[in-house]
């Protein structure tokens, strides 16, 4: 077997036609291919699933169980298969506790920086905290009053897992009585059992006091037993008062505050030692947001401005007899609107009256009374019921309404003051993950040592430097430590998870990733395409899954599968050096790459329909405050470098405000001091690459509502109506017509231990989802099953006699989907396919040509043949008096658009100022845009391609 290759016999997974492929080992490599065409059914589905699945395989049974088990792909053999890793876009962590820093585990470093060479301030007066001594902590506790009671411990265990049974027996033998474990007391002569996986607080009692002048002899040796149990800490419980933490390592002289010897933990969020206790280390608090309960500040609390829950003005209801109770008390105007009620007045509504009890009158049709009641507030009352509820859909309800604020206590700093209160350099770990990675860097790159410091930190700091270097390299310098892994795009949590890698410095892995230069500006590829070479240059194999132009010519080989889509594709068109793909006649890829095919320019760009839809003061993340146009009735492409406040703008400020002013939506929109215009849009939609269901019961069908349609004509068929069959006979989610041994499956899951779940089509059914007597209704001799397995091609030609059907069908076609199945399950979509169902079904809609259409990335995953269709599909929408806002870095998309808006001139903090805008020409005789660079070689090229054609 050669060594320095992969090969590949029969694949067949998914839509691959019993592909054979030879790879070169240690190489980067790029598959690429129409979307659907099979390449990430070879790179992930097969190569990564059986490098996986043997790795796993070679571990213990017992290990198998909690790794889990992967299927073995349908693949004859792959030979000279390394270990794999999968660097995807999918595996963002959604927990608040992670972050950029801990995602990197360059907070770890840090943690250990702070614990290793960080001085220790006191928190109130700043002053540096110093060592105690002996005679400093007995001068303290005689200063409690004469006859005091004390008890002298030494806390041998802190939060520690264990049954610490050693502990307990040097107790013994040292001669000990009493033992306090997680603040109960014992005697050592009991047989204290702990369980293991708990964390536990043991404290040895090491004498008992009254304080009298007589024994500062005793207090002072019991200090210095307790500090030798304990390696320099000493806790004074004083009887009836509270505990006080004396440490001979750091305290403040002036505000009795101690601290422990500094270690990492106390530096963790995700620790109790040194997470804000009111937070819990999360920064951020759920509370009910004002803004989300008045739904409409223009109007007044009686014609409906505050609805949320139960709470609006409802007449005869209690809701009245609460508001018309606080105008006859506190002169709370009902008819004014809300936006002009004094602060006082409208507090009095959201938190109450704080106890204070007025009278408040009810009259209903049957029955009138008076009575004095204090009121809550609506905010207060929502938070309550919250909280106390046991229905799990009043919580969802209640929810709507919350918002994440920021920790009154930690300022969304997450630790203790006394933890913040640690510098390294001046800055305190909170205020250091604060710092973009590039500011961060210099920062780490500029500590002044001392010698000894500089022996102790040496080894952490070139940890930390080579971490934040990485970051920088993959184009994530904008980005802060501290932001919430949650917030990340799916390019940017792949981009870190290859710095990781790199950081690793792993050496013979297979490393397979999918699209790593999304959301990336074309700018900052090279520097992608660097990193991708380095780690190929360490000795490890390199697949990527790419569209990139720069990144197929910069690879060793590049592998084009198809020729088209789904049952079109699953062939190898070409494998081989970049340069040679440039030739190939068979390939799509080699087309777009050579010239032969382009995306063509737009003949003309459009002024639009005179009106503009006007941001003003947007000021969302690094946004400056700035006033955007947005010219209505054109096709606009907002660009920028990554982190230049693209998504702040559009999807935080303009479709969030829209959502709540057109469509009422429970959204908080991005700060901003508001939007001209509104009155000449009627709707705004925003189409994403999520998928259109998440289980196999959606399909094209069922998303468009073509399937309601397909049902009607199997329920006026004359077979169904000599069989009294409705529309809702042929629906696989309900009972009747669905087989009811796999409920309208089709498959059955079989649990298995110790091997992966097994999928067996049902017996009874065979797979087809419906029982016998409905599969016995035919139209044109088909049954309702046979029609979902159709294509959508095939089903334009079997319904051209149903225009409603055929033209919901004919979108499909149109945005590129004619090779999908009708029925095909969602879960089986990829991305680009699951967003141009979504384009479909707008399209196959009547257009208001008032709507404005968003859309963050829709290149993604996209050839540059299916990025052709979708700017035909956008441009439709816009042709038909609609606008397009599109968040892009693909060029042949920003050419073809109308107007730019181009955000920067940076990431992070040097962005969010609005570089220049107008038509790509303009924006190419931009200096200052980095966009502008870029597009100017693109717009020559196109217009030098079609003068020579």
């Amino acid at each position: 077997m050669p060594k320095d290759q992969i090969i590949i016999k029969g694949a067949r997974e998914n839509n691959l036609k019993n592909v054979d492929l030879t790879l070169p080992r240690d190489k980067l490599i790029v598959f690429t291919g129409l979307s659907g065409s099979g390449k990430t059914s070879l790179a992930f589905d097969t190569i990564y699933a059986d490098g996986q699945r043997r790795y796993v395989e070679s571990l213990s049974s017992y290990a198998r169980q909690f790794l889990g088990q992967m299927d073995k792909p349908d693949v004859d053999y792959i030979e000279g298969l390394s270990p794999a890793i999968s660097i995807d876009q999918k595996t963002t962590s959604k927990n608040p506790r992670s972050t950029v820093g801990t995602v990197t585990e360059i907070y770890d470093y840090l943690r250990l920086l702070y614990a290793r060479i960080g001085v220790p301030h006191c928190p109130v007066c700043g002053r540096v905290i110093q060592q105690q001594t002996v005679d400093q902590i007995v001068d303290k506790i005689m200063a409690l009053p004469t006859g005091t009671k004390i008890q002298v411990m030494a806390p041998v265990v802190r939060q520690r897992k264990g049954e610490h049974v050693k502990e307990f027996d040097n107790a013994r033998r040292s001669g000990y009585v009493r033992v306090r474990v997680d603040g109960i007391m014992y005697e050592l002569t009991e047989n204290i059992k702990l369980e293991k996986n708990k964390k536990h607080t043991i404290e040895v009692v090491v004498d008992r006091l009254i304080i009298k002048e007589e024994i500062r002899s005793r207090l002072s040796d019991s200090i210095e037993t307790a500090s030798a149990l304990t390696g320099g800490l000493a806790l004074v419980d004083v009887i009836g008062g509270e505990e006080i933490l004396f440490s001979q390592n750091y305290s403040c002289p002036d505000h009795d505050i101690s601290i422990e010897e500094l270690n990492p933990r106390l530096f963790s969020f995700n620790n109790p030692a040194g997470a804000c206790e009111k937070c819990t280390g999360l920064g951020v608090f759920q509370r009910v947001d004002p803004d989300l309960i008045i739904r409409d500040p223009n109007l007044s609390i009686r014609d409906g401005a505050i609805r949320a829950c139960g709470w609006s003005y409802d007449q005869g209801g209690i809701t009245q007899m609460y508001f018309d109770g606080l105008s006859r008390a506190y002169g709370l105007p009902l008819d004014v609107p809300v936006k002009d009620i004094p602060k006082e007045k409208l507090d009095l509504v959201l938190y109450g009256t704080k106890g204070e009890k007025f009278l408040m009158e009810r009259e209903t049709g049957t029955m009138q009374g008076s009575y004095y009641s204090d009121f809550e507030g609506i905010i207060n009352n929502l938070e309550r019921r919250y909280r106390e509820t046991q229905s799990d859909y009043s919580r969802m309800e209640i929810a709507n309404y919350m918002t994440a604020v920021e920790c009154p206590v930690c300022h969304g700093d997450r630790l203790k003051k006394i933890v913040l209160a640690v510098t390294v350099g001046g800055k305190n770990i909170a205020e250091l993950c604060r710092m973009s990675v590039a500011q961060a860097y210099d920062f780490i790159s500029g500590l002044e040592l001392t010698p000894t410091e500089e022996m102790i930190a040496g080894q952490i700091i070139k940890e930390i430097r080579e971490r934040l270097g990485f970051l920088i390299n993959v184009g994530l310098e904008y980005l802060t430590l501290a932001r919430s892994s949650g917030t990340l795009s799916g390019g940017e949590s792949q981009r870190i998870r290859l710095a990781t890698q790199i950081g690793s410095s792993l050496v013979g892995v297979l490393y397979i990733l999918d699209e790593p230069s999304i959301g990336l500006h074309q700018r900052d590829n090279d520097r992608l395409i660097a990193t991708l070479k380095r780690l190929r240059d360490i000795g490890n194999t390199v697949i990527v899954v790419e569209h990139d132009e720069d990144t197929m010519l910069a690879s060793d080989f590049i592998v084009d599968v198809g020729p088209g889509a789904g049952i079109h594709g699953g062939n190898i068109i070409y494998a081989g050096t970049p340069a040679g793909i440039l030739d190939c006649p068979d390939s799509i890829t080699g087309q777009f790459l050579s010239g032969r095919k382009k995306v063509s320019l737009p003949p003309q760009r459009r002024k639009g329909n005179g009106n503009v839809l006007r941001v003003l003061g947007a000021q969302e993340h690094n946004l400056k405050k700035i006033d955007v146009d947005f010219p209505l009735g054109t096709f606009i492409a907002v660009t920028g470098v990554s982190g230049s406040g693209k998504s702040s703008l559009v999807n935080e400020v303009l479709y969030k405000a829209l959502c709540v002013q057109l469509g009422g939506a429970r959204v908080r929109p991005g700060k901003h001091q508001g939007i001209e215009g509104l009155e000449n849009v009627d709707k705004v939609i925003a189409i994403d690459q999520s998928p259109i269901g998440r289980t196999p019961r959606s399909n094209p069908a069922t998303y468009t509502g073509t399937f309601n349609d397909i049902r009607e004509v199997f329920a006026s068929t004359n077979d169904a109506k000599m069989r009294g069959y409705k529309s809702s006979r042929f629906s696989f989610n309900v009972k009747g017509g669905r087989c009811e041994a796999c409920e309208g499956d089709g498959i059955i899951k079989i649990e298995m231990h110790f091997l992966p779940d097994v999928f067996v089509p049902c017996e009874v059914c065979k797979g087809r989802r419906y029982n016998r007597e409905t599969l016995e209704v035919k139209y044109k001799g088909k049954s309702i099953y046979d029609v979902l397995e159709m294509t959508v091609e095939e089903g334009l030609d079997f319904f051209q006699n149903h225009p409603k059907i055929k033209r919901r069908l004919q979108t499909l076609y149109d945005v590129g989907l004619g090779y999908i199945k009708i029925g095909q399950p969602a879960t089986t979509l990829s991305g680009g396919e699951a967003q141009r169902v979504k384009l479909a079904t707008e399209l196959s809609r009547r257009s208001t040509g008032k709507t404005i259409y968003i859309l963050d990335e829709p290149t993604t995953g996209l050839h540059a043949a299916d990025v052709k269709k979708l700017i035909e599909v956008l441009q439709k929408f816009v042709d038909a008096g609609n606008t397009v806002v599109v968040i892009e870095h693909n060029m042949d998309v920003i050419k073809t658009a109308d107007y730019l808006i181009d955000l920067g001139p940076e990431g992070g903090d040097k962005g969010g100022t609005l570089v220049c805008c107008g038509t790509p020409e303009d924006v190419a005789a931009c200096e200052a845009s980095y966009t502008g660079k870029y597009l100017k070689k693109v717009l020559e090229r196109s217009r030098d391609g079609e003068e020579k054609a």
